[in-house]
């Protein structure tokens, strides 16, 4: 069950404008814990294309992609791949329209999302909003390293940060 992001009335008023310039970043963890991107990756759509010169899919209607822990929603994904001794692999997922990344608790909305499979670095862009427990953190572009948590949030940075010490 994906987690739902439609923000509670009392956390969209009290979201904050930080006055951060474009291009300024803030860092953002995204999972809590390493990723492994060795596992397999598992695709779900209404309909499926292949490009037979490419070999890359095109995945369309209610898209679910699951690798781990890790799962992205969207109306399209493209999966391209990369043909090494043979043998074929997953190079990236490409995905737009209404994009939803979750992680264990964390979650992440965007216009678009790259995740590069190999290296498991994630990159969201256009509206992105990253809900954390009760933290959140807005901006044009996301990228993060799914192995280590550790990413980025640049663009006009907005957030909301809770359970101060």
């Amino acid at each position: 069950m994906l987690p739902r992001l439609i923000t509670r009335p009392a956390l969209l008023a009290a979201f904050i404008a930080l006055a951060a310039p474009a291009g300024a970043q803030v860092a953002v963890g995204f999972g809590g814990v390493p990723h492994d991107s060795s596992q397999p990756v598992e695709v779900t759509a209404d309909t499926l294309r292949v490009n037979e010169t490419t070999g890359n899919a095109i995945f369309e209607g209610n898209v679910i992609v699951v690798q781990g822990d890790l799962r992205m929603v969207a109306r399209r994904i493209e999966v391209i791949y990369t043909v090494t001794d043979g043998n074929r692999q997953v190079e990236d997922v490409v995905a737009t329209g209404g994009v939803l990344v979750t992680r264990g608790t964390d979650a992440a909305e965007g216009d678009e999302a790259i995740y590069e499979v190999q290296t498991a670095y994630l990159t969201m862009i256009g509206n992105v909003l990253v809900t954390q427990g009760p933290s959140t953190v807005a901006g044009d572009r996301m990228e993060v390293d799914m192995t280590t948590g550790i990413g980025t949030v640049d663009g006009r940075v907005r957030t909301v940060l809770e359970g101060g010490q």
